[in-house]
């Protein structure tokens, strides 16, 4: 693996950034797409709607309706959120080998989509946020990022701003209980980095997707 441009994630020959601190579970799969990705053949998603919403997988497999947020604890069923500028957040509960993959745009951020996904796998799972890890991977970057009054107004802002959706985000995972120590961030924006990332705030219609997945391997120990 190496280290592509500053980025605490490492990027593998596969084209995929993995988390350093993950490698000591070799129950979880994981990873973070880029433009060149090799994915896995199966994952399972959403059709993802900008909202709240979390879904309790359960082992299905394909797209299995709306929301933003997929929850899963069925080995060999990693679940993915499609992106190119929103923030994918995957979540690990290494006590109950359970996993969260989630989509935070602005609008997610703003209804604190996180905080959901946190409270989900708790109710599903029996997680301790306190024992949770979170990792939030490639997004547009506040130095990117400008919005008008109508969107900087929802993060206590006035006229045209930037907003960093990795801090905000990175805010309410220690609002949610995570620990600050147990919060990565890759630290890459999407619009900057063309040759890596899609970015649909850079190529409007013409952006494709990245994937980003977290499950529990098929065999596991």
């Amino acid at each position: 693996m190496i280290r592509e441009r500053g980025s605490l994630f490492l990027k593998d020959s596969a084209g995929i950034y993995r988390v350093p601190e993950f490698g000591r579970l070799p129950w979880l799969v994981h990873g973070f797409g880029t433009r060149s990705a090799n994915l896995p053949p199966s994952l399972t998603t959403l059709k993802q709607v900008h909202s709240t919403t979390c879904v309790f997988a359960a082992g299905r497999t394909g797209q299995l309706g709306q929301g933003d947020a997929l929850l899963e604890n069925t080995p060999g069923c990693p679940v993915a959120v499609k992106t190119a500028d929103c923030l994918p957040i995957l979540l690990v509960d290494e006590q109950n080998r359970a996993v969260a993959a989630v989509h935070a745009g602005w609008r997610g951020t703003v209804g604190q989509i996180v905080l959901h996904s946190v409270d989900a796998m708790r109710r599903q799972f029996g997680s301790k946020p306190a024992e949770l890890c979170a990792a939030i991977g490639p997004g547009i970057g506040v130095c990117c990022y400008e919005v008008g009054p109508e969107v900087a107004q929802h993060f206590g802002k006035q006229g045209r701003t930037h907003v960093d959706l990795t801090e905000a985000n990175r805010e309410q995972l220690r609002d949610a209980g995570l620990a600050a120590n147990r919060i990565y961030s890759a630290g890459l924006c999407t619009k900057c980095l063309a040759d890596e990332f899609h970015s649909y705030r850079r190529d409007k219609e013409a952006a494709g997707r990245m994937y980003s997945f977290a499950g529990i391997a098929q065999a596991v120990k």
